[in-house]
């Protein structure tokens, strides 16, 4: 058995090294093989082709102004009902406080998520991010994911397009990744059956690339999906990218227990870390980045990500909270010198970028 999956693997390496696009069934043999090694030196061949040596960064605040939320999605431990012990909404004027006593020089993004709150009329999201972008024109809005944005046209009864028409004129210049979790109706039927449907996220990204925007893709792994759903979301992606090429970066999430005290085995192993992020970059030929996500895997494993295919390292964040509210032990911010300090002890060259990956400062 072992001897066929050498010999599957050697095969797969062809493909990669030609050029030659992987199927979900290549995809499978990198899954299946135990020479994570071998497949993670294709993925830093295939990251150093692209990119060369340089990891990125960015300077950003999270924001998440409201914890309400009507969806009940199983692996989230950040949502309240209204009226709930914890819960919160705070008001544009509180979300420009909370902005102004943290915020230093040199953020350039502020990253917006929250939950889908019924409770509020769309006109505070908007005046969320107009308030923001008064204030702080220099620095990008990233906000709001595909699943919002179908909320937001349940909320208001208009068409996806409108909703994102709308948010661009109050100050959206990108979304993030989030509410993709696994792009298949099994799993979302089970995990998170109010958010958006896998065709319904994909749309509302189709939407914003022909709106001009361009946007994140995360997935969320580590629970109830199958290796072939994985891979799977993988290539929808792969093909919506193919259509309008407006994805800039894959970001693989590991998911997190419900408490900080579970046990080892309710988390994602460094291997499937590892390796995730590396089929990532291997399936994903036609994205510029992937993203290892420390808040999830961990400063260390997030540096050694950039030998497994990684060449960005996410940001400063300031304050994370969604991760952490579902259990997450990691860090939830890092400075500028620590992250310079992990991209060089991985031999890379540290560079700032803003969210669009134009370089802000090369650390030689």
């Amino acid at each position: 058995m072992s001897m066929t999956i050498k010999k599957d693997l050697s095969y797969v390496a062809d493909k990669v090294r030609s050029g030659e696009r992987l199927t979900l069934e290549d995809g499978l043999i990198l899954y299946e093989s135990p020479d994570l090694l071998t497949i993670a030196q294709l993925a830093n061949e295939v990251n150093l082709k692209r990119n060369g040596e340089k990891v990125y960064f960015i300077q950003n605040m999270y924001i998440n102004p409201t914890n309400v939320c009507e969806a009940k999605c199983a692996f989230c431990g950040f949502r309240r009902d209204p009226g709930a012990d914890g819960a919160y909404t705070m008001s544009p004027e509180e979300v420009l406080a909370y902005v102004k006593e943290r915020y230093t020089d040199g953020i350039r993004e502020f990253h917006i998520v929250g939950g889908h709150n019924h409770t509020v009329s769309f006109d505070y999201y908007l005046e969320t991010i107009s308030i923001l972008k008064k204030h702080y024109p220099h620095v990008t809005i990233k906000a709001y994911t595909a699943a919002e944005i179908e909320f937001f046209s349940r909320l208001t009864g208009w068409s996806m397009e409108k909703v994102l028409q709308e948010l661009i004129a109050a100050g959206l210049d990108t979304m993030p990744g989030g509410g993709a979790e696994i792009l298949t109706e099994r799993y979302r039927l089970k995990m998170s059956p109010e958010k958006a449907s896998t065709d319904q996220w994909l749309e509302a990204h189709r939407i914003a690339h022909s709106l001009g925007l361009k946007t994140h893709v995360t997935m969320l792994y580590g629970s109830i999906e199958t290796l072939e759903e994985r891979l799977t979301h993988m290539i929808r992606v792969r093909e919506l990218q193919d259509e309008t090429g407006g994805f800039m970066v894959f970001i693989p999430l590991a998911i997190q227990p419900r408490s900080k005290t579970a046990s080892i085995k309710r988390r994602t192993s460094a291997m499937d870390d590892m390796r995730t992020i590396a089929i990532s970059r291997l399936m994903l030929d036609n994205f510029p980045h992937i993203k290892a996500y420390f808040i999830n895997i961990g400063t260390q494993l997030a540096q050694l990500s950039m030998h497994f295919g990684a060449s960005d390292l996410h940001g400063t964040l300031v304050e994370e909270r969604i991760s952490h509210a579902a259990g997450a032990l990691t860090q939830t911010a890092l400075t500028i010198d620590e992250l310079v300090w992990l991209i060089k002890g991985a031999n890379r060259i540290p560079v700032e970028r803003d969210t669009f990956y134009n370089e802000i400062k090369v650390y030689e």
